[in-house]
């Protein structure tokens, strides 16, 4: 059983599926730095100078905690809200994300289609020296 799991666990496209999962991984990060950093400041400040990341609509605003000396009387309350603008940049993150792996599985599938389209090669002598001995033999 055990045989059988490392063959299992050590196959190639397990393996290669694993690195490109990582790797998945660190270019989704790498693509959330962008859109958060690069993309989005300048698209806020077209915009009149908004912050996209406090974009929010409000449900129930927070309510600090009352005290009396060291006694809570009553607890601390957070803010329910709707952050629409983390959404907005987590939608353009996931868009230039998708347009990306597109490009990537395009080339690699464009790649594929050159190889199959190539002329398979000749058979070797023997083979074709054998067919015409059977050819001959069936005459």
């Amino acid at each position: 059983m055990l045989k059988q799991f490392k063959e299992f666990a050590f196959k190639g496209n397990l393996v290669d599926m694993a690195v490109g999962f990582i790797l998945g991984g660190a270019f989704a990060t790498v693509v959330k730095s962008l859109v958060a950093n690069i993309v989005m400041p300048p698209l806020g400040a077209l915009l009149g100078d908004v912050d996209f990341t406090k974009m929010k609509h409000v449900l129930t605003p927070a309510v600090e905690a009352v005290k009396e000396g060291d006694k809570v009387i009553k607890p601390a309350i957070e803010e329910v809200s709707i952050k629409y603008g983390q959404f907005i940049t987590d939608t353009i993150s996931f868009i230039l994300l998708a347009f990306a792996v597109f490009i990537i599985v395009k080339k690699l599938m464009a790649g594929k289609k050159k190889e199959e389209e190539k002329a398979p090669p000749a058979p070797p002598k023997q083979e074709v020296l054998l067919e015409e001995i059977r050819d001959a033999l069936k005459k």
